[in-house]
């Protein structure tokens, strides 16, 4: 990328910073003029940036032109277009509106692949012909200038509730987490890790665990967990001895814990505040508890593989000082601080307490952990972060626009309403096959979708099964949300895994097999959610939200052991028997 190419890319990420911090300090901006225009910032990095070969350039710059012009014409004319209630009114709004919907599935392919897109086509064809389909999934049709105006004029399609947290919230905390880790907070969350955890049993591993946990709290997302903490972890474990499988094993375990950690969930805590109405702080007291138990669970294991294999803690050469500890730790402890004390204590939104936690990250910038001003270096670390926030908020949108296309199907048609009754009388209206089947339905859809995509769709359409069977919304959204994760460490399709195989040049399904050993906890904490409900009331009922991470952690410990540890069957079997008495009783 030449020099005029890199002005323009960072010239359009500082417009996509300020544009999304300005709507938080501007005041309320209409739905139809923030939400397009956030959309018109995320073309150019996802249809041109990512574009993989000359024709996707060329189709890029032309998909890009049109998604701009259509999204400005939206924006420009959102007062005229609220008067016409979704309908449009000539053949210039219907090709305005059909080569939107094309831009953005074009958006997400380039972004994520065919796997989201195909759903969203499938949703618009079943919108536009489901009337044709007879029996119980036909339904009485609309027209077709009524359907399409829902999806792009109105706020019911790629304008609603969901786009709408991916402008607000979502794209905030994105650009928070660009600017933390283009300064030495990177850093700083490896040195806590290794004096934490360093000179333990399997303490390199551990310290992946430490981490990742940490990382992924404002990274969300597991492939870039596994790729940033992964080239510092991966060659320290193989390099004393680990097996390369369980070495990759531990960093996709670990860095897939990202999505389900407190603040930023891979945008899920946000989109979960949205569809449930518990407030934010309410989403995140609810999820740190299993959150914690999770990397608890992946620590016992570690401690159980250790029991198998000479896993070794750091060389003494290795670990930080404690001066370089402290120091690095402050760049991320400052903006954590500040992002805590800004909502706990002086009552702000998130959003907001957010937007003044990237200014002190902004600061942060300009100094190293020696406290030096060296121009160049700073000009590096700002360029870093506003690429990193354009990248990141595209990637976001890209998903989420193109989820937006299936929500709003499954509202115009009615489809999720019969898909939940599907669901009820497939289940007899009982909890647990309720559960097994929208579990089953979560992990074959995580598969190919995005964690907080197959969420979103998932719980639009078994969430409100669970809700009639007896769940509370939050137990329900939890549940689902934590069964979308099961793919980024389950084979056949399991992102994590891949990277971090590739990363140590290990066959992927060793790796797979070790990982799902270690991420136990994966598949039995959302149960552990449904039998002990006092684990997600941290804030009405501590005293029993603690009581029931005791047992939820011993049950886990048991399980781990039982499936890892060297013991005899017999004593496997009763680890693995007692563990699962514990889980449910």
């Amino acid at each position: 990328m030449n020099r005029i190419h890199r002005s323009i890319w960072l010239v359009l990420g500082l417009a996509t910073v300020l544009f999304h911090l300005g709507l938080i300090f501007s005041g309320l901006v209409p739905n139809l003029v923030s939400r397009p225009l956030h959309m018109a910032l995320a073309l150019p990095w996802a249809l041109i940036l990512m574009a993989r070969n000359p024709l996707e350039k060329v189709t890029g710059y032309v998909l890009t032109a049109f998604g701009v012009f259509a999204a400005g014409w939206i924006a420009w004319n959102h007062s005229a277009l609220g008067d016409q209630y979704g309908y449009l009114i000539d053949d210039f709004q219907v090709y305005l509106a059909l080569g939107l919907l094309i831009t953005v599935l074009e958006m997400a392919r380039r972004a994520i692949g065919w796997p989201l897109p195909l759903v969203a086509l499938i949703a618009l064809a079943y919108g536009m012909f489901g009337q044709h389909i007879p029996g119980e999934f036909g339904y009485a049709g609309v027209p077709l200038e009524s359907f399409l105006g829902t999806m792009t004029i109105a706020e019911g399609g790629l304008w609603g509730k969901l786009t709408g947290v991916s402008v607000g919230v979502v794209a905030i905390f994105v650009i928070f987490g660009a600017f933390l880790n283009a300064g030495e907070a990177g850093a700083g969350f490896m040195n806590v890790a290794a004096a934490a955890a360093g000179k333990l049993k399997g303490g390199t591993a551990k310290v992946s665990v430490i981490s990742s946990a940490l990382f992924g709290s404002i990274s969300g997302s597991a492939s870039a967990n596994v790729a940033s903490t992964g080239a510092i972890t991966l060659p320290a474990m193989t390099k004393l001895g680990y097996p390369r499988a369980l070495a990759a094993a531990v960093e996709a375990v670990a860095s897939s814990g990202g999505q389900i950690m407190p603040p930023l969930m891979g945008a899920g805590a946000f989109v979960m505040v949205e569809l449930t109405g518990v407030p934010y702080t309410g989403i995140m007291a609810a999820a740190i508890l299993p959150a914690f138990l999770y990397f608890f669970a992946v620590w016992m294991g570690i401690n159980a593989f250790a029991r198998r294999y000479d896993l070794k803690g750091l060389a003494p050469e290795d670990q930080p000082d404690t001066r370089s500890v402290i120091i690095t730790s402050l760049f991320f402890l400052v903006p954590f601080t500040v992002l805590l004390w800004a909502m706990f204590v002086l009552g702000y939104t998130p959003q907001y307490a957010a937007c003044l936690s990237i200014m002190v990250a902004v600061a942060l910038l300009l100094i190293d952990k020696n406290f030096k001003l060296d121009l160049r270096k700073i000009g590096a670390r700002y360029e870093q972060a506003l690429m990193n926030s354009g990248k990141q908020v595209a990637m976001i949108a890209s998903i989420i626009l193109c989820a937006s296309i299936i929500i709003g199907t499954l509202g115009v048609t009615g489809l999720g309403v019969k898909i939940t009754s599907l669901i009820l009388s497939g289940s007899g209206g009982m909890l647990w096959p309720a559960l097994l089947l929208t579990a089953l339905a979560c992990m074959v859809l995580g598969m190919e979708v995005p964690t907080t995509a197959a969420y979103v769709i998932c719980v639009s359409v078994a969430g409100p099964a669970l809700i009639d069977i007896g769940l509370e919304p939050l137990q329900a959204h939890l549940f689902v949300f934590w069964f979308a994760l099961l793919s980024t460490i389950t084979p056949p399709v399991c992102g994590a895994v891949f990277i971090a195989a590739g990363m140590v040049n290990e066959n992927w399904l060793k790796v797979a097999l070790f990982a799902m050993a270690l991420g136990i906890g994966l598949y039995l904490i959302p149960l552990g959610m449904i039998a002990n409900p006092t684990l997600i009331t941290l804030v009405s009922s501590p005293a029993w939200s603690l009581l029931a991470t005791v047992k939820v952690g011993l049950a886990l410990s048991a399980i781990s052991y039982g499936v890892i540890a060297p013991f005899s069957p017999l004593i496997r079997g009763g680890l693995i028997g007692g563990g699962g008495v514990l889980l449910f009783i």
